[in-house]
């Protein structure tokens, strides 16, 4: 099942509209809910950014609490490409905004290159 969580009015319209469009496009029904969200609970620390936590050469650098690694859009990027998600230039471009070391960038750039799409 797939769903679409909304917190008001105006998303709940947006998602019914782009689902009707999206539609057009497709033969078979778009069986996606569209649901009202509720409370949102975070999982425990050790699912979060968990491709991160299993690099931990790069990790145990970052000096980031379980409270900032839930938070950092630093963390985020780096559990992104280390989990093959974006490609090597798209790294290139993200590591002017990141700061990180020449040996942690070394060791990015080294798990980026042992993935399939590099």
């Amino acid at each position: 099942m797939s769903a679409i969580f909304y917190h008001s009015t105006k998303q709940k319209m947006l998602a019914e509209q782009t689902r009707e469009e999206q539609q057009k496009n497709h033969v078979s029904p778009i069986v996606t809910k569209i649901v009202q969200a509720g409370p949102f609970y975070n999982a425990e620390n050790y699912h979060q950014k968990y491709i991160l936590r299993q690099h931990r050469d790069i990790l145990d650098t970052l000096n980031l609490s379980d409270e900032d690694i839930i938070s950092s859009p630093l963390a985020c990027k780096l559990n992104g490409y280390l989990g093959g998600y974006g490609d090597y230039e798209d790294f290139l471009k993200d590591t002017e905004g990141m700061s990180l070391t020449r040996k942690q960038l070394g060791y990015v750039e080294q798990q980026l290159k042992k993935a399939p799409h590099f």
